[in-house]
């Protein structure tokens, strides 16, 4: 009974996320420009569509940390030290964001336009640097971890 109504609501969920998101995409792609003589064509509803993807967004962030604390209370509860490990995978991350941005560049970039000069200034600067070089930082124990498995696998046998 509990699956079949979890399933009917998550079923919902996604038929009006995507309803709702396919509007907004028609909107912004067929809704037409603001001024069609300019040289870069910025179309009429570019607020409405980063106003939707904003609260997916927010949407996602708060459902996905909502589960991981009951997922942790509900572990902690059963394997308390399989959620102290969980807990630690976090603190780990949280320590390479804290030093990928200690290493990272604040220097201002040359040739900005008045725009985007609001952004050169050093937080934002290592920010971006901050989530470069952990993506790098990921994608390299992403990969040792492929291989110390397949090789786990095959000296296994």
């Amino acid at each position: 009974m509990a699956v079949t109504k979890i399933r009917k609501m998550s079923s919902w969920t996604l038929i009006v996320s995507v309803v709702i998101s396919v509007a907004v995409l028609l909107a912004f792609f067929l809704g037409g420009v603001v001024d069609p003589a300019a040289e870069m064509k910025e179309p009429i509803y570019t607020g409405m569509l980063l106003n939707w993807i904003y609260i997916i967004f927010a949407i996602t962030a708060v459902s996905t940390l909502l589960f991981a604390i009951w997922q942790f209370i509900g572990m902690f509860k059963t394997n308390p030290k399989g959620a102290m490990m969980g807990l630690g995978a976090l603190v780990l991350f949280a320590g390479l964001m804290i030093v990928c941005y200690m290493i990272g560049d604040g220097t201002p970039l040359p040739l900005v336009s008045a725009d985007t000069a609001k952004y050169n200034i050093p937080m934002w600067l290592k920010v971006t640097d901050m989530w470069i070089y952990s993506i790098y930082a990921l994608v390299a124990l992403l990969v040792i971890a492929i291989l110390w498995g397949s090789l786990r696998k095959i000296f296994g046998k």
